[in-house]
């Protein structure tokens, strides 16, 4: 076997750690560093040497909250994604139907749900292009669809329909539905009498999507909402061999079906362990506490300044999260709870905090993702109970969605305490990253940006967005790297990925510079050379 041997740049270990000048690879591990790798080299039978030419060597990224089949499938629709009015999604839906006409039901995503006011898309706009067959577009929040007046009959949802529990549906005047769905009982309404999205598109979606990761520098994601058809597609990617990047499986837990649903999720994990691939585990159970503040359903201890929601929306009612969040804590699995409102924070908080004290001391890693908003009261607690704070760096800076829906529906005072990563860090909590595609961006050194900035691509505001919560460089990377790598377990692997030292796996990103060299608005465009797995090259970039 051909050992790899890398030098001519900055070989990064992490935050604290001493930089390298290079590093050899032999059987997909890290061998040696320094001296001790220039050494073995020159006793290697064969060798190749790659000249990193200045560039900057680092373990690679992880996601630590994503929903890649979700990204995957975007492609296999109209392409609604970046458009800027009504009209424009409009004519691609028209256009991909007409290129279609054998789809019986057109599925797309991602529309900007902040082109209407409020978020409310009418059934009659997409009608007008595709008026004999369903249509189903999801926001990209991904808590939202939008449909036409076909999908709503063929979903049997009328005047009459009761508001379902966990769902809100948008209404006319004289009640008929308006065309939008929000959260997951109106949603399943329509997804329930919708056909199962084909298996060769689910392969060609996680395929896609562990491309477009892999370009990026990402090597492991962690999929945060997995169902049990979606486990059956990746079991099949995994025996096809086709899974680019490792993937951790999030079982999504419905309170709606819970505790029906534990026994899948255990067979589930069963099943995934029996198969053995290093590419797929599936030890976590994904639960979420609440919804989003822009369609004021996230779950706030005071109310919301429109009063339109009050205190937004509690998924878990009483005790039921607590209870449930014991049950899968007790059978062993990683808990991980989408938790946007700080009630919504508190409530999962408690959670993990009965769990441990029900079911006593083990190496759980408990993770809430998002903690966008966190009250003072609860700051220290994710440190003391051992929760990792998985947070969406690129949501942090006064963009459009910032300003014209979250700030309104907060108050500038609240909304001025959002995403507390650095106090969170600081309190001595886990911190790590993950990107919430294809919600928004995908690309690492997108978040990054934001990170260590707090500002607009366009430098706004100066000095940055409440500029205490701002992150050393060093600390957003490990964030980005090492610490979803600590969330994954990847210490527990035989080779243990997301560092930089002998006996580690060889998954690391080449980049063509130095990013702590470089200004916050630079980060982006930085180009990554390539993304090893495992010391294979899975992605080269241009030259």
């Amino acid at each position: 076997m051909t050992a790899i041997h890398f030098s001519g740049g900055t070989i990064w270990r992490g935050a604290g750690e001493p930089a390298a000048r290079s590093l050899l690879v032999d059987g997909g591990v890290i061998v040696a560093l320094d001296d001790a790798a220039d050494a073995a080299a020159e006793r290697a039978e064969q060798l190749e040497r790659v000249e990193l030419d200045g560039g900057f060597l680092m373990p690679s990224f992880g996601d630590g909250h994503a929903h890649p089949l979700f990204g995957g499938l975007e492609a296999e629709g109209p392409a609604v994604r970046g458009r800027t009015s009504v009209e424009e999604i409009v004519a691609a839906v028209g256009e991909y139907a007409a290129a279609h006409p054998d789809e019986e039901w057109i599925f797309g995503a991602s529309y900007d749900p902040s082109l209407v006011e409020e978020g409310l898309f009418d059934a009659r706009w997409l009608d007008a292009a595709v008026p004999d067959r369903p249509v189903v577009l999801r926001a990209y929040d991904y808590h939202t669809v939008w449909v036409n007046s076909r999908a709503l009959e063929l979903a049997g949802i009328d005047a009459s329909t009761p508001e379902p529990v966990l769902g809100e549906i948008c209404r006319r005047a004289d009640g008929s539905p308006l065309g939008t769905l929000r959260e997951w009982g109106a949603v399943d309404l329509v997804f329930d009498a919708a056909p199962v999205r084909p298996a060769e598109q689910r392969m060609r979606a996680l395929v896609r999507a562990g491309e477009y990761y892999l370009a990026r520098g990402v090597t492991w994601v962690q999929d945060a909402w997995v169902e049990p058809g979606d486990v059956d597609s990746y079991l099949e990617a995994a025996e096809r061999g086709i899974l680019p990047v490792r993937f951790n499986l999030a079982l999504y837990a419905d309170p709606r079906r819970f505790p029906a649903q534990l026994p899948t999720m255990l067979d589930s994990r069963e099943r995934v362990q029996a198969l053995g691939s290093p590419m797929l585990t599936a030890h976590t159970v994904k639960f979420f506490a609440d919804g989003v503040i822009e369609s004021e359903t996230g779950a706030l201890l005071e109310p919301y300044c429109s009063a339109l929601h009050k205190h937004g929306m509690s998924v878990w009612e009483g005790e039921s999260l607590a209870e449930a969040v014991r049950a899968v804590d007790a059978a062993g699995f990683q808990v991980h709870i989408h938790a946007i409102g700080d009630a919504a924070v508190r409530q999962a908080l408690d959670a993990i905090e009965g769990a441990i004290a029900a079911n006593g001391p083990r190496d759980r890693r408990p993770v809430i993702a998002h903690a966008q908003l966190v009250d003072d009261a609860d700051l220290d607690r994710f440190a003391e109970l051992g929760v990792i704070a998985c947070m969406q760096p690129l949501w942090a800076q006064l963009d459009g969605l910032m300003t014209v829906l979250t700030v309104p529906r907060l108050g500038q005072e609240r909304a001025d305490r959002q995403y507390r990563m650095a106090s969170l860090e600081a309190s001595g909590a886990a911190l790590s990253f993950g990107s919430d595609w294809p919600v928004s961006s995908g690309a690492p050194l997108d978040g990054l940006a934001i990170a260590v900035s707090r500002q607009t691509a366009d430098g706004v505001p100066a000095g940055g967005w409440t500029p205490a919560e701002i992150l050393d460089p060093a600390i957003a990377f490990d964030a980005y790297s090492a610490s979803v790598a600590h969330q994954g377990f990847a210490d527990r692997a035989a080779a243990p990925w997301g560092r930089i030292e002998p006996g580690a796996s060889a998954d690391f990103v080449v980049l063509a510079a130095d990013p702590r060299q470089l200004a916050p608005a630079e980060l982006p465009a930085l180009a990554i050379r390539s993304t090893y797995l495992a010391g294979s090259p899975r992605y080269r970039g241009a030259a």
